[in-house]
Order: C-alpha cells, then sequence, then structure tokens
C-alpha cells in the first residue's frame, strides 16, 4: 500500500509535540530526545518516504561510512564544567580618563537656545538635564532641539575657551 507523503505530513502538522515523537520512535525505531516539532516532521517523513522507495542506496551508505570514519564528529557540544580558576581570572581597576573638554562633576553647563536657558550638571558618569540622566551631551541637544548635535559644539565646549560656560 503507498502512502501518501503530503497527507501524511498534513497530519502531523495538527500533531502535538508528545505525538510526533511517538510517531519518530514507531517509525524511525528509536526515541528522540528532540522537542522541535518542525525538525520531527521532516524526520518523520524522511522516514516514511525512505521506507515506501527504499532509503539511500548501498553506495551512497557507503561513502557515507568512508566520510564517517575520517571525520571528527561530534553530534553534541561537549559539556563544559564550572571550575573556580583563579589563575585565570584577572581582577583590574578600569579607570576612565576625563575629557578636558568637560569640566569637572558637580559643574554645571549654561545655554541659551531658542530664549531658552539650558542647564545641565555635570555628573560622574553622565549628565542631569531636567531631573533625568543623559549619557552623552549629544543625547541632550538632540533632545533640546529635535536633530542631531554634537554635544560638545552645542554647549560650546571646544577648544581653550571650553570652561568658560561652566558655572561651579
Amino acid at each position: 500500500m503507498a502512502v501518501n507523503i503530503a497527507k501524511e505530513v498534513a497530519a502531523m502538522q495538527k500533531m502535538t509535540v508528545t505525538e510526533l515523537r511517538d510517531e519518530y520512535a514507531e517509525v524511525a525505531g528509536e526515541a528522540t530526545t528532540s522537542r522541535h516539532k518542525e525538525y520531527l516532521i521532516r524526520r518523520i517523513a524522511w522516514r516514511l518516504q525512505a521506507n515506501e522507495e527504499g532509503g539511500l542506496s548501498e553506495r551512497a551508505r557507503k561513502r557515507a561510512a568512508e566520510l564517517a570514519a575520517h571525520a571528527d564528529v561530534r553530534l553534541t557540544a561537549p559539556k563544559v564544567e564550572a571550575v573556580d580558576a583563579p589563575d585565570r581570572t584577572t581582577v583590574r581597576r578600569i579607570t576612565i580618563s576625563h575629557d578636558n573638554r568637560l569640566p569637572m562633576p558637580g559643574a554645571t553647563l549654561a545655554r541659551e537656545y531658542k530664549g531658552r536657558l539650558i542647564e545641565v550638571h555635570v555628573l560622574p558618569r553622565g549628565f542631569d538635564f531636567e531631573g533625568e540622566v543623559y549619557r552623552t551631551l549629544s543625547a541632550i541637544a538632540k533632545k533640546v532641539t529635535g536633530t542631531h548635535w554634537n554635544g560638545f559644539h552645542f554647549f560650546g565646549l571646544t577648544g581653550k575657551e571650553s570652561n568658560a560656560n561652566a558655572t561651579e
């Protein structure tokens, strides 16, 4: 009796993963650990077709065996145990250099833009503008203007006169 693979696949689409695992065990003659529905459907369909049409030729089986004999093939990745290895762990203090264009933390940058006074407080890691902390001056300039600006340029922090806009 000929098996209609298309009908079998359509029926398998409606099956649960547990049912597909049982079907795979019945068709393949071995259990599976897979819980991937599409993978199981493909494997079952392949097995049904192979059973119906005879599977791989003897020549193909011999060639596959030759290739497998010369290949270092793993089916699963090796399990790595978590080991305390103090000789492989390095603890270092990261020092972040301070940009010379910026005033020290605690200072306030001020700029007038379209009749509005923009005040930004310099923090050790970022900038406070209207109660919200931003990582860059460019983000604040974009918030204020609606377009991208270089934050240093927007606040006049270029060159030697950079600290002229800062107040302590």
